[in-house]
């Protein structure tokens, strides 16, 4: 069996009058990410590791923000074509670890639901999706909320 590991990073902006999206679940805030996508900083993040992993590139080059199908786009389909891509070159994922840096709202109340639709779309044990919380202690763009950053790791088998 052949393993490879690839690392995820993205970033978005808060915005006024946007829905918020983390891991695929919608969360009440008074602020949304703002991005050409639903802007699922986390779920963009864990594509970014999943193709990294395959040597794939990255998430801008499978969906660029300059195409229109991709406008307003739920980022669950994004994760979704990012597993039959990694797939189609014959990878399963083993196990996701991710981490979500904001200030507000709370995400820890989220985690299990987050896990549960991540893993559904992964087609994975719920128990091979990590997902933690933490703030930035004020510090840079995540600390003065005008932001949201997220990591995430990801594990993929081939037979």
């Amino acid at each position: 069996m052949k393993i490879r590991v690839g690392y995820g990073y993205d970033v978005h902006r808060l915005a006024e009058n946007r829905d918020l999206w983390l891991g695929g679940i919608r969360i009440d805030h008074s602020k949304g990410l703002l991005g050409h996508s639903d802007a699922d900083v986390l779920l963009h993040a864990i594509c970014d590791a999943l193709l990294g992993a395959a040597n794939l590139r990255d998430i801008g080059f499978h969906f660029p923000d300059t195409a229109s199908e991709y406008k307003d786009v739920d980022s669950k389909l994004l994760l979704k074509r990012t597993l039959e891509v990694i797939s189609a070159k014959g990878y399963r994922v083993g196990n996701i670890d991710a981490t979500v840096c904001a200030e507000r709202p709370k995400i820890n109340p989220h985690i299990p639901a987050m896990q549960k639709v991540i893993a559904d779309i992964l087609e994975i044990d719920i128990d091979d999706i990590s997902i933690k919380a933490t703030t930035s202690e004020k510090m840079g763009f995540v600390g003065r909320e005008e932001g949201f950053a997220a990591y995430a790791v990801a594990l993929i088998e081939k037979e």
